[in-house]
């Protein structure tokens, strides 16, 4: 009689398992640089809903809703009246930074849907820089890479 046993040795089950590990190490390492930007593109997104909620709000309710951005606190928040709590109030990753530029970390968008001031904002993340302008009438506003 012959003893037949269909098994892997040692040494290929190590060479398969390594081959795993080395695939698996590599998805990993590609993924990384995905999240950052999927973080980037949802908070931009957050961002600019915000605002377009914001410029309704003052347009719908017919008093001016202020837009105020507080980048050591992370966060930013929309106020109608002082008297009432704010229409929106939102906290962000630290990996999100507002910097002043033309326009300063504040301004309001009118009864018209118009802003107040005009002009822009930098917003620094951990790889890239962003801009956002608010243009002159009719409150229209964008996000760009800078």
């Amino acid at each position: 009689m012959k003893n037949n046993q269909d098994g892997f040795t040692l040494i290929e089950s190590l060479l398969v398992l390594s081959i795993f590990m080395i695939i698996s190490s590599i998805t990993v390492f590609s993924l990384k640089p995905q999240h950052s930007v999927l973080e980037d593109e949802a908070f931009l997104t957050q961002l600019k809903a915000d605002l377009y909620y914001s410029q309704q709000y003052a347009i719908s309710r017919q008093y001016d809703v202020s837009v105020v951005f507080l980048p050591e606190q992370y966060r930013y928040y929309m106020v109608g009246r002082p008297e009432l709590p704010p229409i929106i109030e939102r906290n962000y990753s630290k990996n999100f930074y507002f910097v002043e530029g033309t326009i300063p970390l504040y301004f309001k968008f009118l009864r018209d849907g118009n802003v107040n001031k005009f002009g822009t904002l930098h917003i620094q993340t951990t790889s890239k820089t962003y801009q956002l302008t608010v243009l002159i009438g009719k409150g229209r506003f964008y996000v760009k890479e800078f």
